[in-house]
């Protein structure tokens, strides 16, 4: 299999249109005529993903997050005060060989990461934020009908699935019956989650102003940090190449632990 090949079997599963207009899917870097070798998947394409790919042995990352939405205007082998790292990475990547490859907003509005967010969370969807009463149609997001608890015990339930320490907006006692969940950013899909009438949002990041809001209105916050609420696309990826014929024994799948932490 060529990395081209690869793409093309990505996008059959993530079709590029369904993808924002603003979004970058797809290769970004590297050989399309070259032999995939080994794939490294994993959530991000940083400079430090790029070399922990190279040390596996691949010659492919596949990443969810693409390695840049707007490409820099200069590459450079490291970060610094005049080089975003998303330069360093795309000259890591080509001084090494590596083929960077994102599905980003394609896989978001797929069935496959709606399914594996509501697995996470032990719950049924039966429809996306987009298309909340149609189970068939792709959309971002999820929504759970059939939830029995307080805001509370939602949240420590996200917590749990999610291994993070999430930040909570609403009484903790409201009783929770309609829940949705988008991986990643909410941003203004929250007037969906409004429109939805759901009771509480489970999402990566939301601004503050935004979730003020959303509480007001009757929709509770729940925030479990970007990169928590989607590394199990990793896994999404590594299933859809696998699900193309890739060898599993090629492929090496691993998110690092999150980034950021919290003091208390």
């Amino acid at each position: 299999m060529t990395v081209d090949e690869l793409e093309r079997a990505l996008f059959a599963a993530f079709p590029a249109e369904d993808a924002e207009a603003w979004d970058h899917v797809g290769l970004s870097v590297g050989d399309r005529a070259a032999e995939v070798k080994r794939i490294y998947v994993t959530l991000d394409a940083t400079v430090d993903d790029v070399h922990r790919a190279y040390e596996a042995g691949a010659n492919v990352l596949v990443a969810h997050h693409p390695v840049y939405i707007k490409a820099p205007s200069c590459f450079s082998p490291s970060p610094n005060a005049h080089t975003p790292q998303t330069a360093a990475a795309v000259f890591e990547a080509a001084r090494l060989g590596v083929a960077i490859i994102s599905m980003h907003t394609n896989l978001d509005r797929s069935h496959e990461a709606r399914d594996v967010l509501a697995q996470r969370l032990g719950m049924r969807a039966t429809g996306s934020l987009e298309h909340t009463d149609d189970v068939d149609s792709t959309g971002f997001g999820c929504i759970f009908n059939a939830f029995e608890g307080t805001l509370l015990d939602l949240a420590k339930r996200a917590a749990q699935a999610f291994h993070t320490e999430p930040r909570v907006w609403g009484d903790p006692n409201h009783a929770i019956t309609r829940v949705g969940m988008l991986g990643g950013s909410l941003g203004d899909l929250g007037e969906l989650a409004v429109k939805a009438g759901l009771d509480a949002i489970v999402c990566g990041e939301c601004g503050y102003h935004i979730c003020q809001d959303l509480d007001a209105r009757g929709v509770h916050v729940i925030l479990l940090g970007h990169d928590a609420s989607e590394a199990a696309f990793a896994e999404v990826l590594t299933g859809a190449m696998i699900h193309a014929g890739v060898e599993p024994a090629i492929i090496t799948t691993n998110v690092p632990p999150r980034a950021w932490w919290t003091c208390r």
